[in-house]
């Protein structure tokens, strides 16, 4: 169901359903689970046609988004019931006889903010994780990506209970005026600044939330590399969905003897991958609006006048598109690495080795990914330990967020919380801690009168 604001959300309603115990069967959230499952199988085609429309996706590349919400559907089906049961926490000496556990129960009913991006996959893969906890929920889904969240309210009305599920849609201050309503946990997935507002409303009604941001997510190439494999995998991230991808690498941070060499196989990649005119490829996604693409162009512009251009470089202002450029930067105050690109232009910087990088990577804010291409198990183990960032993939790029069962999410400026698997069943889930006694075994010694018991609970206790 659609609603449109200033109407006033029935939240009442939809957090009755859950108060009233009506979610907590595990038959009743596998039944929502099944409903989504429905609404991808039976309109996949309009699912593919409304990311076409709203950001140029090849149908691979749109069916990416498919994939992702029915890889979290199956493995939420597969292991619900182990998700579900009581966790046994033991119980000291002093607590027995007794039982404690920790309960997992539905927290509400909770807001998903979606971005425009991949505006199919993030509005419903945070969806499967809050219904698989027990919530109901209201989508937003991005004004930005019009035909996707269109056809979200579509079919959000043709599958669910409006009880369950609701779809508002509108712009920004839509948006601002759903963060008014006190629910239960926000979601949201976007940019950094547009978090910081919605943790500020979160804050007055005291609302939990979960910010999948973004960042400056940094690559680093080491002369160890097989770069050949490291251009294909590089230009691949970069080029997918034209480097609208939270994910994909900002930047490259390389090796400088293999500087030279990177990116003469990253100009054979992009030609191999888009030919000789990107901008004719039938693989290479637009920038989703005029003022997006104005950014990104005139970066590249500025860029082009500093003599920067290495590879690519050509823009269709017509039909929004950029090719996938490779970039020099010989500075790290250079403009092209002051902000997340979000865009396919690639800066090459080059390193004394993997220390500078290393420092390179601490003096900016932590970013949502992070990528080491080297054959060295040293190598790999110095990153983990000397950085911070919100994932870490090795010898590729983007594949991580394609593993289910690994927890998904930002640390610090790139975000906070993270879901995927059984982390996103947390995330929408209170952990409510239980402890059980028994009426027999009731000793008399810790209640008063006290008397001289002190250095026998000292001696008991500790």
């Amino acid at each position: 169901m659609t609603i449109s604001l200033p109407q006033r959300l029935p939240l009442a309603n939809l957090r009755g359903l859950v108060q009233g115990g009506h979610t907590r069967p595990r038959a009743w959230r596998l039944s929502q689970l099944e409903r989504l499952e429905q609404l991808i199988d039976q309109h996949e085609g309009a699912i593919l046609a409304a990311l076409a429309a709203d950001l140029g996706k090849p149908p691979l590349e749109a069916y990416f988004e498919v994939v992702a919400v029915r890889s979290e559907l199956k493995l939420a089906q597969r292991q619900l019931g182990r998700w579900m049961a009581p966790r046994r926490a033991p119980l000291p000496l002093s607590q027995r006889p007794g039982r404690a556990e920790v309960v997992l129960e539905p927290l509400g009913c909770v807001l998903i903010i979606g971005p425009w991006n991949y505006p199919f996959s993030l509005t419903l893969q945070p969806l499967v994780s809050a219904l698989a906890a027990g919530n109901t929920a209201v989508l937003k889904p991005s004004e930005q990506a019009a035909h996707t969240s269109a056809l979200i309210a579509e079919l959000v009305g043709l599958h669910f209970d409006p009880s369950v599920v609701r779809v508002v849609e509108g712009d920004g201050s839509v948006a601002a005026a759903l963060l008014q309503e006190p629910f239960d946990h926000i979601f949201f997935t976007g940019g950094e600044r547009v978090g910081r507002l919605v943790m500020a409303a979160a804050a007055e009604h005291l609302v939990p939330v979960t910010l999948e941001l973004g960042g400056r997510s940094p690559a680093i190439v080491l002369a160890d590399a097989d770069l050949p494999t490291t251009a294909r995998r590089l230009v691949w991230g970069k080029g997918l969905n034209a480097g609208q991808t939270c994910i994909a690498p900002n930047h490259l941070l390389v090796e400088e003897s293999v500087r030279s060499a990177l990116v003469e196989k990253l100009k054979e990649e992009i030609q191999r991958s888009y030919g000789d005119d990107p901008l004719a490829s039938p693989d290479l996604a637009r920038i989703v609006n005029r003022a997006q693409y104005s950014r990104l162009s005139g970066l590249l512009e500025a860029a082009r006048g500093r003599g920067q251009v290495l590879a690519g470089g050509q823009c269709d202002p017509s039909g929004l598109r950029i090719a996938p450029t490779v970039l020099a930067v010989d500075d790290p105050a250079d403009p092209l690495l002051q902000d997340e690109l979000f865009g396919p232009l690639l800066p090459v910087l080059s390193v004394g080795g993997l220390q500078e990088a290393i420092e390179h990577i601490r003096r900016q804010p932590k970013p949502l990914a992070l990528y080491l291409f080297s054959q060295s198990a040293a190598a790999q183990q110095a990153v983990l330990q000397g950085t911070s960032s919100g994932g870490v993939c090795f010898n590729d790029v983007v594949m991580q967020v394609g593993v289910p069962d690994l927890p998904f999410g930002g640390v610090g400026n790139s975000g906070m919380g993270s879901y995927h698997g059984l982390a996103g069943f947390e995330t929408f889930s209170h952990r409510r801690s239980v402890l059980r006694r028994p009426f027999w075994l009731d000793l008399r010694f810790r209640y008063a009168p006290y008397g001289e018991r002190l250095g026998l609970v000292k001696r008991l206790l500790g």
